[in-house]
């Protein structure tokens, strides 16, 4: 057996084995496994069902990274974004007031032309016209735009008529009767951010699950001491995993199949369709990019050989989980730590991706995880994503202050695609006035991007 994954994994040639691919993915997917939770919770507030969502993330993640791995044979993982999730959630369907069976459509149409792009050169040439300064601003500003919903999803952040957000009032909970329902919930929900802020400083292996699962722990003894009371009517379920039926794993029949294509030509349809592609694409290379270098896999050059094929597999990922009822996919970068572990073939992604379809047989577990208990995770996370604001160069004004206004559009603006759009238009305009070296700079790509970003204004 070991000398034919050997040869369908060219596991010596890499300078690896067997038993440590194997390691190295159930490492990736202890580090990963929070989307498990953490998608169903942020998808579901779309009304989709949060039982048909988990089945088709663990889906997902299973299908997406075995056609990675088969494709590649990299140490590469897909999950769903945990940015454009959010996207999908509380810019399309809640704020711009479209149904989810819609979103699901641009998602499908979204993974179709990523496929068209990554068979042509111009994935390299929407790539490249973007202003490596506006890259990273994206990058930071999805960061900041996850921060902000994992403060709103744990309650300590509400909105306010004065100020427009505020925080949460504790003694105001007591006096009216809720401290043991959303009183109890935000203190559960500092407790896990700094438990896994410090597990995250301490290099623990799947810092961001644990932390989830501790903080869960201490809110099912909370609720068994009578500190946390549930009250569904009012969004506050009990923590503890219903096994009423078994560990059956959920219908996947609520959001199969449901894509709606009845707007494919509305001009707003198609705006988002973009932004989920842009930012797709960006994610993707960028962190195939990193992933690659930590595991060796660039050339002299510091380019990757396959990396067609990864974008491939990204691509077909994403069309599955429209068809299947899910969020856009995005290479993890969670398991840059099953790569720290040696991962270095494709066998390490298929070892992640099993472990994700054998996951389905844990929903009770994993649907009983509550948001303040998945709320650090995204703040976390946007921590990390955040850091790229300080890859820009706040030297160059023509430079920074695009960057600025994209990434604080994010999260001011509620929507990943304001804050992209917002970025692009002011370079164009910016650059375009400021005399003949700042107007080279802007690509003819750059053009029709903001061309489109300003038709948007105008016709919607």
């Amino acid at each position: 057996m070991e000398e034919k994954l050997d040869k369908l994994f060219h596991l010596k040639e890499r300078g690896t084995n067997v038993r440590t691919e194997v390691l190295a993915g159930l490492t990736a997917f202890v580090t990963a496994a929070y989307v498990l939770a953490v998608n169903p919770s942020v998808m579901s507030a779309t009304g989709m069902d949060s039982g048909a969502v988990f089945t088709a993330t663990a889906l997902v993640c299973f299908l997406g990274t075995l056609v990675m791995a088969l494709l590649t044979n990299y140490p590469f993982v897909l999950v769903p974004s945990m940015g454009l999730n959010a996207y999908f959630a509380y810019t399309v369907v809640l704020g711009m007031g479209y149904s989810w069976e819609t979103a699901l459509a641009a998602i499908f149409l979204e993974g179709v032309v990523f496929a068209l792009i990554s068979l042509t050169s111009l994935r390299d040439k929407i790539f490249n016209a973007i202003p490596l300064n506006l890259k990273y601003a994206i990058s930071a500003g999805i960061g900041l735009f996850i921060t902000i919903i994992g403060l709103k999803n744990s309650g300590l952040i509400i909105s306010s008529s004065a100020t427009l957000v505020s925080i949460f009032s504790f003694t105001g909970s007591m006096a009216d009767g809720t401290f043991n329902t959303a009183g109890i919930s935000v203190v559960l929900f500092l407790v896990g951010l700094v438990i896994t802020g410090i597990l995250m400083a301490k290099n623990v292996k799947g810092n961001i699950l644990l932390g989830i699962l501790i903080t869960w722990i201490l809110g099912i003894v909370c609720q068994l001491c009578g500190l946390y009371v549930p009250n569904p009517d009012a969004g506050f379920a009990s923590l503890l995993p219903d096994f009423s039926n078994g560990l059956a794993v959920p219908s996947i029949a609520p959001t199969f199949m449901k894509m709606d294509f009845s707007h494919i030509a509305d001009l707003g349809f198609l705006v988002i369709a973009f932004a989920f592609l842009l930012t797709s694409l960006f994610d993707t290379v960028g962190t195939l990019i990193g992933l690659g270098a930590k595991a060796n896999l660039l050339d002299e050059d510091g380019n990757m050989p396959g990396v067609r094929g990864a974008m491939m597999g990204e691509s077909i990922a994403t069309m599955i989980a429209g068809v299947l009822g899910n969020s856009a996919t995005c290479c993890s970068v969670e398991v840059a730590a099953g790569i720290a572990e040696g991962g270095r073939t494709g066998l390490m992604a298929l070892t992640t991706g099993v472990l994700f379809l054998l996951s389905m047989f844990l929903s009770p577990i994993f649907l009983a995880i509550p948001s303040f208990a998945t709320a650090p995770a995204l703040v976390l996370v946007g921590s990390m994503m955040a850091s790229s604001v300080l890859s820009i160069d706040f030297s160059d004004p023509s430079e920074s202050i695009p960057g600025f206004l994209c990434f604080v559009g994010m999260p001011f603006c509620y929507s990943i695609v304001e804050g992209i759009s917002l970025g692009i238009i002011s370079y164009v305009g910016i650059n375009l006035f400021c005399g003949k070296e700042n107007r080279k700079k802007i690509s003819p790509m750059m053009y029709v991007l903001a061309a489109i970003f300003i038709l948007k204004y105008v016709l919607i």
